[in-house]
């Protein structure tokens, strides 16, 4: 947690000098409302995100039942796609690193999951201008995610186990996320949840599903 929390007050140090040195909009022109947010907008845009990822394992197995909230992070790199020169509707994917897991306790004995994915967003984004500098964007869509590492510590036994062995769960996951953007000039800040649908359990008669909340902060150039 730390970590987490050292990460994210660096960023948001560095994000206002990161907007200072910007290129203006319209150099050498009065400062005037366009006539639309599209005007001011790149078809394309990049971007740099970094936050918390809040998330649990559910599952109907009580020894995989991470239901209690676990903090971890969250970083990438973002893209976005105007789909129409005309609409404000925009594609964004990306590459993102994402701690996830969950804690829990069975038979009195406590343990904690931590399921790290490389994570792919796949959202359509639409744009709603509040003035020349300020716009938020609800977004919805899906994801697809791999796990590459983690681990399973049973603290009643005093064991420690890959989280993606055969006695835990599936690499691969996917599922629906939906949220809220807002950006003002560079700056760029979201909340998002995430449901996954993939049945992540590796037992046949059980499920498990990822849940997980995002608050991100960033650039979008």
């Amino acid at each position: 947690m730390k970590r987490l929390m050292t990460a994210i007050l660096a960023t948001l140090l560095a994000l206002p000098m990161l907007a200072q040195y910007r290129t203006p909009r319209y150099p050498g022109r009065p400062v005037t409302p366009p006539p639309t947010y599209r005007s001011q907008r790149s078809a394309t845009y990049y971007g740099l995100r970094l936050g918390g990822a809040f998330s649990t394992v559910n599952s109907d197995d009580r020894r995989l039942d991470g239901g209690t909230m676990q903090a971890g992070l969250n970083v990438g790199l973002a893209a976005g796609f105007q789909l129409h020169p005309a609409s404000p509707l925009f594609f964004e994917t990306g590459l993102f690193y994402t701690e996830k897991g969950g804690k829990g306790s069975y038979e009195g004995n406590k343990f904690t999951y931590n399921l790290n994915y490389l994570e792919v967003p796949l959202l359509l984004k639409y744009d709603i201008p509040v003035d020349r500098s300020f716009c938020v964007q609800p977004f919805f869509g899906g994801y697809l995610s791999c796990g590459v590492g983690g681990k399973i510590k049973d603290y009643g036994d005093r064991k420690a186990f890959s989280s993606f062995d055969d006695d835990g769960f599936k690499r691969f996951d996917g599922g629906l996320r939906l949220g809220l953007g807002a950006q003002y000039d560079l700056l760029y800040l979201e909340v998002a949840y995430e449901f996954g649908l993939a049945n992540i359990c590796n037992d046949a008669f059980d499920t498990s599903h990822n849940r997980c909340l995002y608050v991100n902060c960033g650039v979008n150039f």
